[in-house]
């Protein structure tokens, strides 16, 4: 056989095999454009379903739907009626285009069990009452880094002070606003005014020395806190009293 046979008949069998390798790509694609058009109806979400929200009440409410989900892209989990979860309250909140799985339902007692806050390891959450203004007019929300300062009375003068407690903290939450009445008396008159200020509950991520620096300071003087951005830096210091308030820094 000579040389030009041999080379005529390899090239026909790599025309072969390309064949072959051509049919079985053009196969699988067929498959997979089958199986992403090939659809299963799943209840999906569509508007928030909040942490402790009965199953009953978001179907209700409008909130859970039938949606048609490729094939592929169905969760092993995904439920197509309410009937396996009657009786189940959402254990974390569920958003719009969720896919309705059984993991995310179960008791009201394991719901109450289950916490929105993400707490840092080694630190606790502790919560601090504040006016508007002393959390910086609403602007501070949870992922915010603060510094806390203490407006107080010092115990062994009289005189009112302003100092930084801590220089650097994360918020976890900003809870409900709630009005409380306060009275203040003027020094000079004795007159007592009362008014009610709204205030908002902040929630902060705390070691447990700072825990209770700030459990000890909200009972025995006024907090207030500062939005930072990721180049502030605060320094403890003496603090401001009116002997030093208008002394050039």
């Amino acid at each position: 056989m000579d040389r030009r046979k041999i080379l005529l008949i390899a090239a026909a069998v790599v025309a072969a095999l390309g064949a072959v390798l051509v049919f079985a790509y053009v196969r699988g694609a067929d498959d997979r454009a089958a199986q992403k058009f090939d659809t299963v109806d799943v209840l999906e979400a569509t508007q928030i379903i909040n942490r402790g929200e009965t199953i009953d009440d978001a179907l209700t409410n409008g909130k859970i739907a039938v949606k048609a989900v490729g094939s592929d892209q169905v969760l092993a989990t995904a439920q197509k009626t309410t009937d396996a979860l009657a009786g189940t309250v959402a254990l974390v909140p569920i958003y719009p285009g969720e896919q309705i799985i059984t993991e995310k339902f179960g008791t009201a007692a394991a719901s109450s069990a289950v916490s929105d806050l993400t707490i840092p390891d080694g630190e606790l959450a502790i919560s601090v009452n504040l006016t508007d203004p002393a959390r910086v007019a609403g602007f501070v929300n949870p992922g915010s880094d603060v510094g806390v300062y203490l407006n107080g009375i010092d115990a062994a003068t009289g005189q009112p002070f302003t100092r930084l407690l801590l220089a650097r903290v994360s918020v976890l939450g900003v809870g409900s606003t709630t009005p409380v009445t306060t009275t203040t008396t003027d020094q000079g008159t004795g007159a007592a005014t009362t008014e009610q200020l709204p205030k908002t509950l902040l929630t902060l991520a705390l070691t447990p020395a700072q825990a209770q620096r700030v459990l000890y300071a909200q009972t025995n003087g006024e907090l207030a806190v500062a939005l930072l951005t990721d180049k502030t830096e605060l320094k403890p210091g003496k603090g401001i009293t009116f002997a030093n308030l208008f002394k050039t820094q």
